[in-house]
């Protein structure tokens, strides 16, 4: 009995709730790494307890399926002590969601961890904006900023992979 193999990239996404953004940006880069053909897995996190076991906000379902992906399977979890040992790479989609991963970090932790925008030249610094409180075209305007920045990960990883 063979044992299976991970891909050897594996990125989480990771806002506050893990019910919008998150789950958003992991229903974007699964789709643009299936079409990029860059097999990795992927997964969503939030780093607070608020939602967990929850489908995402049903904005963000409607969000996705209007762009051809379906999110509303996936379920709220929180950041895990264990996520920065499966997962290569860690982004964040807002600054203080940065702060509180990096507070996290256990010793000898070795995944990548970033502000999701810093992949976009001119966007460095930059967060996705939270649109819980927002509407339909909030949840619209926050695809748009993950798309880009996927597209910039998705390239950037390709460029990491050994030939």
């Amino acid at each position: 009995m063979s044992e299976k193999v991970e891909p050897p990239l594996a990125v989480l996404f990771v806002c506050l709730g893990n019910i919008c953004r998150s789950p958003m940006a992991e229903g974007v880069f699964r789709k643009a790494a299936l079409d990029a053909g860059l097999e990795c897995r992927v997964d969503s996190v939030g780093t607070a307890g608020y939602h967990i076991g929850e489908s995402p906000d049903p904005r963000a379902i409607t969000t996705a399926r209007n762009h051809g992906v379906d999110i509303s399977e996936l379920k709220g979890r929180q950041l895990a002590p264990s996520d920065f040992e499966e997962f290569t790479h860690i982004f964040a989609l807002d600054t203080a969601n940065l702060a509180g991963i990096r507070s996290r970090v256990p010793r000898g932790a070795e995944s990548q961890i970033a502000l999701l925008l810093d992949s976009v030249p001119g966007r460095e610094g930059q967060t996705v904006a939270d649109p819980y409180y927002g509407d339909e075209e909030d949840f619209e305007r926050v695809w748009r900023d993950i798309s880009v920045a996927v597209e910039h990960v998705i390239e950037q990883l390709k460029a990491e992979m050994p030939d």
